[in-house]
């Protein structure tokens, strides 16, 4: 991975530099993950808090609490989804994959909630497929 990674919403209002490396990243197939990427899973990244500076545009996001303890963020002109949210960690947070502009050095090696996944959705890769959230991908690497 190159020394930051740079990101940002789909109208370029929000811009955004993380500094160190992402975490695991995964396919999340949940309703709530589809219905906000109008896809069928929303692919994220852990990021560590302290690795994560907002460039430009931070009057420009907005939160919405789409469960108990849970926060995601968004550009309010283009409506571009940024960031998951979990009050369980003050230290990481899971970023919207497709917000980057540079490769992030990591690719996906989970999927999770496939029991809520599309019905119309095939998954054809061999990566491991969990029915809920596993405890392992609820930790920090």
């Amino acid at each position: 991975m190159s020394e930051s990674l740079s990101g940002s919403c789909l109208c370029g209002a929000v811009r955004y530099r993380i500094h160190g490396p992402l975490g695991r990243m995964g396919h999340c197939h949940c309703s709530m993950c589809r219905k906000i990427h109008g896809s069928a899973f929303g692919t994220y990244a852990s990021v560590a808090r302290r690795d994560f500076e907002i460039l430009a545009g931070a009057e420009k996001i907005r939160r919405y609490a789409s469960s108990p303890a849970i926060t995601r963020t968004f550009c309010e002109r283009c409506g571009a989804i940024l960031q998951h949210l979990s009050e369980r960690d003050d230290t990481h947070f899971e970023l919207a994959v497709g917000t980057l502009d540079d490769d992030p050095g990591v690719r996906p090696s989970h999927h999770i909630w496939v029991g809520s996944k599309a019905p119309w959705y095939e998954i054809s890769d061999d990566l491991p497929q969990h029915p809920m959230e596993p405890q392992e991908t609820q930790e920090q690497e």
